[in-house]
């Protein structure tokens, strides 16, 4: 029996829940996510190259993470418990920006809060397709992603009015950021439920360890999209752009908020618009969308061209992020959701240490054009695949 739902969107009170637990948790964290690359660069003095070590580190932490959240949640079927864990852990860590004094502090501090993204992820996402029909799916997914880019929207622009405020005090940032992380984890506490019938089926079977019991579809999916990934660095190398033509470190948050903006007001659109036209149509569009975008970045050496390409990459989120997921839980049967979800985040984001790896490298040797514009053929590369294989 689904439970009874809200009147918000027309959702059940889970999809509400999850959605305000991403937007507060975004927030604590993008307060934090668009100034850290200038924490390490100005306050101390970190290299480009050393940057991308830290992200690519830590993403890929994350994702090795997901693929056993993700077993261990068709096991167990425990969402509430393991997203308390993931979430608590993340928001746990924030605080030690504050005290940290090298590169390597900081690579231990962001290695800490990815396990603790790696943990919370594949339960959410299951959570969400197992609580959804395939009619609603998109637009559910959408919901979460809107929320999430909401979140992650008023946290560079709460963190810009700190810094304008305490004259570039990071730290003061860092410490703030606690505050709606904390509420985040008392929504999960509180009030988020689990459907008991679900809990109960989910211990039937132990799934096994890779791509054994998932289809052919969703097996080339995967390989597609962690082949875009591997040109998907890390948003911490579009703050350097930015740095690099001129804008005002303080401005920088507010680049984050016009492209959260964005992802915020089309997440959900482009969610129903996948569940009337299908999921493909949409997802090829965002590698198209994500590969000039990425160009523009690597030309563009103008302000104005910056704040532009900004805004333009909200788009990319609103056809990716959300899709992406509506799309697994559609080609994989119920009781293996957990995992498939944790195999695509596991592979895909293990992709983001070589490809942070590889950006700073080619910034560092060939200049920001070509990290960019090997980033753009890598997206149309799987665009092109994934017309190709039909999948």
């Amino acid at each position: 029996m689904r439970p009874k739902k809200l009147k918000l969107f027309a959702m059940n009170p889970v999809i509400v829940m999850l959605g305000l637990i991403s937007l507060f948790t975004d927030l604590s964290s993008n307060m934090i996510v668009p100034i850290l690359p200038l924490y390490l660069t100005t306050v101390l003095h970190v290299q480009v190259q050393s940057i991308g070590i830290i992200e690519g580190i830590a993403e890929s932490t994350a994702s090795i993470l997901k693929l056993f959240s993700g077993m261990l949640i068709d096991r167990l079927g425990k969402y509430k418990l393991m997203m308390l864990v993931g979430y608590g852990l993340s928001n746990l860590t924030k605080p030690l920006f504050t005290f940290s004094g090298t590169w390597g502090q900081v690579l231990i501090i962001r290695f800490l809060d990815r396990i603790g993204k790696g943990i919370r992820t594949s339960p959410r996402d299951a959570l969400i397709a197992d609580s959804t029909t395939k009619e609603e799916r998109g637009r559910a997914f959408g919901f979460r992603r809107s929320m999430d880019a909401l979140g992650a929207t008023l946290g560079p622009l709460i963190a810009f009015g700190i810094l304008a405020v305490s004259t570039n005090n990071y730290r003061l940032v860092f410490w703030l950021s606690v505050i709606p992380g904390v509420i985040a984890v008392l929504l999960i506490i509180l009030f988020l439920k689990e459907n008991p019938h679900k809990v109960k089926e989910k211990r039937a079977k132990m799934p096994t360890l890779g791509f054994k019991d998932l289809n052919r579809r969703f097996i080339w999916f995967t390989i597609i999209s962690s082949l875009f990934m591997i040109g998907n660095f890390s948003d911490a190398f579009l703050v350097l752009r930015a740095q690099d033509v001129g804008i005002f470190p303080a401005l920088i948050p507010l680049a984050f908020f016009s492209f959260n903006l964005c992802t915020t007001l089309f997440s959900m659109p482009v969610g129903i618009l996948s569940d009337r036209l299908g999921r493909r149509p949409v997802l090829i569009s965002g590698f198209f969308i994500f590969a000039a975008i990425y160009f523009g970045f690597g030309m563009v050496n103008s302000q104005t061209g910056i704040w532009i390409l900004f805004i333009l990459y909200g788009f990319y989120y609103a056809f990716i992020e959300g899709i992406q997921k509506a799309y697994i839980a559609d080609i994989v049967p119920e009781g293996l959701r957990g995992t498939a979800m944790g195999t695509y985040n596991a592979l895909t984001g293990l992709a983001a240490l070589p490809a942070s790896i590889l950006a700073g490298y080619l910034w560092q040797t060939f200049g920001s054009t070509v990290a960019f514009s090997t980033s753009s053929v890598l997206a149309i590369l799987a665009a092109l695949l994934f017309i190709f294989f039909r999948i």
